[in-house]
């Protein structure tokens, strides 16, 4: 690899780590030492990154594109745990475990990530405890969204649980002005991340439609009304 390529594809490796909230504020020589122990991969849309058990390599921050982290139940049914996008970092729990990867990794579209290798970031480690302190941050920032989706999927029907998705991402809850939403992942995806099937999905984003909540056009879901539509969420949950 010649030097300015070398020097290109450094720089890119460097501004991931930057932008993802692990290493938010650490010095450029942290982030270098960081990125001399990482390296890219490429995957095809439906490529598995990893599955369950297999060992663990290190942990993965998402360049472009999106993984879905999810585990198969016992009725063959697969369980989102979460989709992550570009700045996100999942599996660094992993480095902690000689047991290999708690979930399958997939993904979602044309797809680069950054592989953090395990040896040399534990190594880094020793030497740098505030980088441990960091990661344990972002470990319970993901431990927040399991807990929370744990809730949703035991405490709320997906009725309830599609309208708490969409009041989620409406920047001004009691707004009468419409609001549209994009769509980064499929149906079926998004379905398996609210702990549903994709006919009940569209059966419920249907209903939501008949009640002038919301209109769908392709990859945009416009929120006619957050106000009306937060209001349904309180009805169902009891509010």
């Amino acid at each position: 690899m010649s030097a300015p390529l070398a020097d290109l594809k450094n720089a890119v490796i460097i501004n991931t780590l930057r932008s993802c909230q692990l290493f938010t504020g650490l010095p450029i020589a942290d982030l270098q030492n960081i990125a001399n122990v990482s390296a890219v991969k490429m995957l095809e849309k439906d490529e598995y990154l990893f599955h369950e058990n297999d060992p663990a390599r290190g942990f993965y921050i998402v360049q472009t594109g999106a993984v879905n982290v999810h585990r198969v139940i016992a009725s063959g049914r697969e369980q989102v745990i979460h989709v992550f996008r570009a700045g996100d970092s999942f599996a660094e729990a992993s480095l902690a475990t000689p047991t290999g990867y708690p979930a399958d990794a997939r993904a979602v579209e044309t797809t680069q990530v950054l592989l953090v290798q395990k040896d040399g970031i534990i190594e880094l480690l020793k030497r740098q405890p505030e980088l441990a302190l960091r990661m344990l941050g972002s470990m319970s920032s993901h431990l927040r969204v399991l807990v929370g989706q744990i809730e949703d999927l035991t405490a709320k029907d997906v009725e309830t649980r599609l309208a708490n998705w969409l009041v989620k991402r409406c920047p001004n809850q009691q707004s009468e002005s419409p609001v549209k939403i994009e769509l980064t992942v499929t149906k079926r995806v998004l379905a398996a991340e609210l702990g549903t099937v994709g006919e009940t999905f569209s059966r419920t984003l249907a209903k939501f439609r008949d009640q002038k909540l919301i209109t769908v056009k392709s990859k945009i879901v416009t929120v006619l009304s957050p106000a009306k539509l937060s209001a349904l969420l309180r009805r169902n949950l009891g509010e």
